[in-house]
C-alpha cells in the first residue's frame, strides 16, 4: 500500500500473527484480484512473544494471540497508521471493530497486553495512551490475563511444544500420527498457507506443527521466492518455518543477512498463472481459522495428505471442492485414490464444470480430442478378445450388445511402454521381448474377464509413440487405462503385496504392473502436470524390482530369437510346399492370430514355427459387405481369437490357403457357425473327406428349421434370397398409438387391441405399492426391470435400469436413469421412486416398439432442421388417443437386443393417419423436413413404386423452398452424409 499515515482506512483482518499485531487486507475487485495488505502492530502495546525456531513461548503468549485472533479474524475493521519505526520497518496504528470498539482497548482490558509508557521517539505513542494505561491498572487489580495472581499461572501458561513445532520436523512420526488418527476429524488452527493446496497447521491439543497437502487436488505453484523477499516477509508477518508471529521480537536485518539474501536472489521463480489467486482464496477461508483436518494418507516423503473442512455459517465446506469449483485447482488422481468414492466423484464433477465454464485456471482449456467413447465411460468390465501388443488390448464391453460395432474397445495400458511388435507387411521385425510381452498377456488374459478403468486420452504421433507432442495429420487419439483381473491371480512376486485400489471392483492384479515386474515393459517418465496412471507409484516399484532382478529387457543376456515363416506373405507355391509337413501329424496345436473372415483365419503353428492362412473345409460365411458377415466375424473373435486350438489340415487351395477342421476345447468351431445360421455347408468339397461332416449337416439343418440369420427366408425344399421372399410376403399392418417421439424420425408405438397390453396394464393396476424400500434391501442394477414412478403424471410403470450409482445405494436421493419399456420414455428418477417388481410381471417383453419412417431420412437432432423435424413429427403423431395404421415395410435388427431408449430392432413403417388416409412419411416430405432415401438399382418393384409416389411430395417441397430446401438443393443425397440445407446463419 502507498503511504496512508493519518488517514482512516477500511479492510478485513486476514491473519493475526501475535497478540498485538494484525495483517489487514484491502477489499478485492475485478481490476485488482490480489488486494493490498498491511501488517499493523497495535500502538503502544507489547504482547508476549510466541516461540521461534528452537525456543519457547513467553508466558501467556498463546492465550494473548488467541484472544486477538478470535476477536478479529475475518472481520471488517477501520484503522489508521499512528506512527512508523523505519529502523525495523514496522507500522503502528489504531484498529476499530465497527465504529466504536477499539481493539487495543479490548486487548488491554482483558489483560492480554502491556502498555508501553513511551515510544522510542517523540510522537511514537497511541492517541489513546491515557485510556489504555487506566485500563491496564484495572486489569492488574482484577488479576486478568497475564496479570493473573493464581499460583504457577505463568508456568502453566507456557505451551509444552513437541519438537516439530519448534523447528525440528524430522522428529514427526507421520505414519504413527496417521495410524492413530486416520479418518478421524482433528481440530486444528491454520498457521500458514504455502500455496492454494498446501497448509501448515497446529493440531490441537498437542500443538503438533505439520504440513498438510490437501487430498485430491493440486493448486498452481507459488514459484520460488528470492531469499531476501522471504526474510523480509518473515520479519513483518510470520516465521516461514513454524508460522509463529515475530512481530515485536525481531530486530532489523544484519548486513550479513542482507548480503546472503541478495546473493541468492537470482533463484526466484515466478508463480504459475492463478497461483497467487489460489493462495489468497485459501488464506481468506482458512488462515488463522479453526478447521477440521481428516488425515487420509502419507506420501513417500512423509508428507501428510488430508481433507480440510472450514466453517461457513452453520455448515462446513470442503476446501478441495471449493478450490476446484472456482477453477483454482485441478483434480489429481494420485492423492484422490485416498478419498471415498463419493468425494472423488464430486471433485471430478466440479472440475468438469469448471472446464466447461472455463474458470480461471481453465480459461484456455481445450477438451482433448478422442476417437472412442471409452474415456467417457470411465469404468467397465468385459472379456479380452485380442492382444494387439504388450501394452494394448481389445476388450468386449459386457454392457454393449453382441455384434454392435462399439462392443469391442481398444485399451492402451497407462504409463507403460512395451517393445514394438513390428509389422511383417512393412518388413518391420519385432523388437527384443516384443513377442514375449504379447504372449505373456495372451496366455493370461485372452478369453478372461477384466475390470477396466479408463484414465486419459492423448493425441499421439504414429511414429514417435504416446509421449510425443504432435499436431500433424499423421497422428491419432489413443485412450489409456488400467486393467485388472477380476479375481486375484497368483503370479510369483511380480505384483506388489498390497496393490492400491480405487474401488471395490478393482481387487485383482494390475496387468501393467505385472508386465513391468516381469521386465516386459518400462514405465514412462511423464512430464510435470502430464496425466498418468492412477497407480503410477506401483508401476515404479515394480520396475525397480525388475531392474534389481535383471528380468526381461533389463537382463544382460541376449534376448531370445525366434524365426517365424509367414506363409500369408509368401507365394502360393511356397505355402503348398508346407502341406506335407502339416498333414503328417493329423491333429496339431495352433494359435489363432487373427480372424480374417467368419471362416478364414491366420494361424501360428508352434511346431513348424510358421504362420498360415486357414479356412474351414466345406463351410462358407457371407463375404465382406454381405449381410451377416460382421456377425460371423464377431462370433469367431469372441470364440477363438488368439486362443489355443487344434487343427487338422486336409489340403491347400490354389491361393495357398490351407483347408481343414478346427477345434477349440474339443468343439468343432464350424459347427458353432452353422448352428448360428451364419454359414452354409458346401458338400462340393467332398463330405466324405471332412471330419465331423455329419455334425456339420445336423447344425445346418437346425439353423434352417429355426430360420436363423441366413435361413430366415428358408422354405422347405426351396432356397430363395431374402429379397424375393420379402416381395412375396404380404406386408403386415398394425393399428397403433404413438407413445414417444425421438429425433431422426424415430418413435415408439403400442399396438391397439393387443392382449399383452391389456394383460400388463391389468397386472400393474392390481399391484399394491409398498412404502419406499429400506436402503440395502433393494439394490437395483443395470438391466433390472423395476417399477418406477413417471415424473409427468406420477403413474407407476415398468422400467429398465439403464444407469445408476456404482456400488450399494446410500441415500433415497441416489439417481437412476430408467427406460420405460412399455412406452419408450427415458428419464432420471431418485431411488425413492423405485420399487421391486415381481418376476411374473417383469419377465414379459416391453410393449413399446421402436419404429422409423420408411423410405425417408429425417435429420437427427444434431443436424440442421433436426429440432424442427422432431417437433413437427410430435405434433402430427404424439397424441395418446389418436390411432394410426402402421405398414411394416422391413425390419432392422442390427441394433441387437434392447438396452435402453433408441436401441433394439427397428420397424421401418409407413405410418398412415386413419382420418385423412395420408401417410406421415409423405407429410414430412411435403413440409421439407425429410428427404427420400437414395435409390438402389436392385430394389424390388414395390419399393420403387413407393419411392415414386413419395417423390412427388419431395418435389413439391423443393419447388416451394420449404424446410431444408429453403436455400436450394441439398449438397449431397448420400444417406451417410448429414443434412446440410442451410448455407448461412444458424437456426431460425
Amino acid at each position: 500500500m502507498a503511504s496512508t499515515a493519518g488517514r482512516w482506512l477500511r479492510g478485513r483482518v486476514k491473519s493475526v500473527p501475535s497478540g498485538d499485531s494484525l495483517v489487514i487486507m484491502g477489499n478485492t475487485n475485478s481490476n485488482i484480484p490480489i488486494p493490498p495488505e498491511k501488517t499493523i502492530t497495535l500502538s503502544s502495546l507489547i504482547a508476549p512473544k510466541l516461540a521461534r525456531r528452537g525456543g519457547i513461548d513467553e508466558a501467556f503468549a498463546w492465550e494473548s494471540r488467541e484472544f486477538l485472533r478470535k476477536l478479529c479474524i475475518g472481520k471488517e475493521v477501520t484503522f489508521k497508521v499512528d506512527y512508523t519505526v523505519p529502523s525495523i520497518g514496522r507500522e503502528f496504528g489504531s484498529v476499530f471493530l465497527g465504529d466504536d470498539k477499539n481493539v487495543a482497548v479490548l486487548v488491554v482490558s482483558a489483560g492480554w497486553a502491556k502498555v508501553r509508557d513511551q515510544g522510542q521517539r517523540k510522537g511514537e505513542v497511541s492517541p489513546y495512551l491515557s485510556e489504555l494505561q487506566q485500563l491496564e491498572d484495572q486489569a492488574k487489580q482484577q488479576g486478568l490475563g497475564l496479570w493473573s495472581r493464581a499460583p504457577e499461572a505463568s508456568a502453566n501458561a507456557i505451551r509444552n511444544l513437541p519438537p516439530s513445532a519448534v523447528g525440528d520436523p524430522s522428529n514427526l512420526d507421520a505414519m504413527g500420527l496417521l495410524a492413530s488418527n486416520k479418518g478421524r476429524p482433528m481440530e486444528a488452527i491454520v498457521e500458514q498457507v504455502r500455496d492454494g493446496s498446501t497448509i501448515r497447521v497446529y493440531l490441537l491439543p498437542e500443538f503438533q506443527f505439520v504440513q498438510v497437502f490437501v487430498a485430491g487436488i493440486q493448486a498452481p505453484s507459488m514459484g520460488r521466492r528470492a531469499a531476501m523477499e522471504t526474510v523480509v516477509e518473515a520479519e513483518i508477518t510470520s516465521d516461514e518455518t513454524n508460522g509463529e508471529s515475530s512481530a515485536g521480537s525481531r530486530g532489523p536485518l544484519t548486513s550479513a543477512q542482507r548480503l546472503a539474501a541478495s546473493s541468492v536472489s537470482f533463484n526466484e521463480v515466478a508463480p504459475d498463472p492463478y497461483g497467487r489467486e489460489a493462495k489468497l482464496f485459501t488464506e481468506i477461508r482458512v488462515l488463522n481459522r479453526d478447521v477440521r483436518i481428516v488425515l487420509e494418507g502419507v506420501d513417500k516423503f512423509s508428507n501428510l495428505i488430508g481433507s480440510v473442512y472450514y466453517p461457513d455459517g452453520e455448515s462446513a465446506k470442503d476446501l478441495a471442492l471449493e478450490l476446484v469449483k472456482n477453477g483454482l485447482a485441478k483434480y489429481v488422481e494420485w492423492s484422490a485414490t485416498l478419498l471415498e468414492d463419493d468425494a472423488k466423484r464430486q471433485l471430478k464433477s466440479a472440475e468438469l464444470q469448471a472446464k466447461k465454464d472455463r474458470l480461471r485456471f481453465w480459461t484456455n482449456y481445450v477438451p482433448p480430442p478422442t476417437n472412442s467413447k471409452a474415456i467417457h465411460d470411465q469404468n467397465f468390465t468385459g472379456k479380452v478378445v485380442e492382444i494387439v501388443s504388450g501394452d494394448c488390448i481389445i476388450v468386449a464391453d459386457d454392457s454393449i450388445p453382441f455384434g454392435s460395432p462399439l462392443a469391442e474397445r481398444r485399451v492402451n495400458l497407462s504409463s507403460i511402454r512395451c517393445p514394438k511388435i513390428g509389422n511383417p507387411r512393412r518388413d518391420e521385425k519385432p523388437a527384443p521381448y516384443a513377442r514375449e510381452a504379447k504372449e505373456f498377456l495372451r496366455t493370461r488374459l485372452i478369453g478372461h474377464h477384466v475390470q477396466v478403468s479408463m484414465e486419459y486420452s492423448r493425441k499421439v504421433s504414429l511414429a514417435d509413440g504416446p509421449t510425443a507432442a504432435v499436431s500433424t495429420a499423421d497422428s491419432r487419439v489413443m485412450d489409456f487405462g488400467s486393467v485388472f483381473f477380476t479375481s486375484p491371480v497368483k503370479d510369483g512376486d511380480d505384483a506388489s503385496p498390497a496393490l492400491p485400489t480405487a474401488g471395490s471392483q478393482q481387487a485383482g492384479l494390475n496387468v501393467a504392473e505385472l508386465l513391468v515386474g516381469r521386465g516386459f515393459a518400462t514405465v514412462i517418465r511423464h512430464r510435470d502436470f502430464e496425466e498418468r496412471s492412477n497407480y503410477y507409484d506401483g508401476l515404479l516399484a515394480a520396475e525397480s524390482r525388475a531392474v534389481a532382478g535383471k528380468k526381461g529387457i533389463h537382463s544382460a543376456k541376449d534376448p531370445p530369437v525366434m524365426h517365424i515363416t509367414d506363409l500369408l506373405t509368401a507365394s502360393a507355391k511356397k505355402a503348398r510346399d508346407f502341406l506335407p509337413f502339416l498333414q503328417r501329424n493329423r491333429r496339431m496345436p495352433a494359435v489363432v492370430e487373427y480372424v480374417l473372415s467368419g471362416h478364414r483365419f491366420k494361424l501360428f503353428i508352434p511346431k513348424e514355427t510358421c504362420s498360415i492362412a486357414f479356412s474351414f473345409s466345406g463351410v462358407r460365411c457371407p463375404g465382406r459387405d454381405e449381410p451377416y458377415s460382421d456377425e460371423a466375424i464377431a462370433l469367431m473373435r469372441r470364440k477363438i481369437m488368439q486362443r489355443d486350438v487344434e487343427i487338422e489340415v486336409e489340403t491347400a487351395d490354389r491361393t495357398g490357403t490351407f483347408l481343414g477342421s478346427l477345434w477349440e476345447s474339443k468343439t468343432n468351431m464350424a459347427v458353432i457357425l452353422l448352428e448360428a445360421g451364419l454359414a452354409k455347408f458346401q458338400t462340393s468339397f467332398g463330405a466324405d473327406r471332412i471330419p465331423d461332416a455329419h455334425l456339420l449337416m445336423q447344425a445346418e439343418l437346425s439353423a434352417k428349421r429355426q430360420k436363423l440369420k441366413l435361413w430366415e427366408s428358408y422354405i422347405e425344399g426351396e432356397e430363395v434370397s431374402n429379397g424375393s421372399a420379402a416381395e412375396r410376403k404380404q406386408k403386415e399392418e398394425l393399428k397403433v398409438v404413438v407413445t414417444e417421439v425421438l429425433g431422426g424420425g424415430k418413435f415408439y408405438i403400442q399396438t391397439v387391441g393387443d392382449q399383452k397390453v391389456a394383460s400388463i396394464q391389468q397386472q400393474l393396476a392390481s399391484l399394491k405399492l409398498l412404502e419406499a424400500p429400506v436402503i440395502g434391501a433393494f439394490n437395483p442394477r443395470k438391466g433390472d426391470i423395476v417399477l418406477a414412478q413417471f415424473s409427468a403424471d406420477d403413474s407407476w410403470n415398468r422400467a429398465m435400469i439403464v444407469n445408476g450409482p456404482r456400488g450399494a445405494v446410500e441415500s433415497p436421493k441416489d439417481k437412476f436413469e430408467v427406460f420405460y419399456i412399455d412406452y419408450g420414455n427415458q428419464e432420471v428418477v431418485p431411488y425413492s421412486q423405485l420399487r421391486p417388481l415381481d418376476h411374473s410381471v417383469s419377465s414379459a417383453p416391453g410393449l413399446a416398439q421402436l419404429c422409423s419412417l420408411a423410405f425417408v431420412k429425417v435429420p437427427s437432432l444434431e443436424e440442421d432442421y433436426g429440432q424442427e423435424a422432431a417437433e413437427r413429427l410430435s405434433e402430427h403423431i404424439l397424441n395418446g388417443s389418436k390411432e394410426f395404421k402402421a405398414v411394416i415395410e422391413e425390419r432392422d435388427a442390427s441394433g441387437g437386443k434392447a438396452k435402453g431408449q433408441g436401441t433394439g430392432t427397428i420397424l421401418m413403417v409407413t405410418l398412415v393417419d386413419t382420418e385423412t388416409e395420408v401417410s406421415v412419411n409423405a407429410t414430412m416430405l411435403k413440409e421439407g423436413l425429410a428427404r427420400l432415401e437414395k435409390r438402389k438399382r436392385w430394389e424390388p418393384k414395390d419399393r420403387q413404386q413407393a419411392l415414386d409416389e413419395l417423390d412427388t411430395y419431395q418435389a413439391e417441397a423443393r419447388k416451394e423452398r420449404l424446410g431444408m430446401w429453403e436455400y436450394g438443393d441439398i449438397e449431397s443425397d448420400d444417406e451417410d452424409t448429414a443434412v446440410s440445407g442451410r448455407k448461412t446463419g444458424g437456426k431460425r
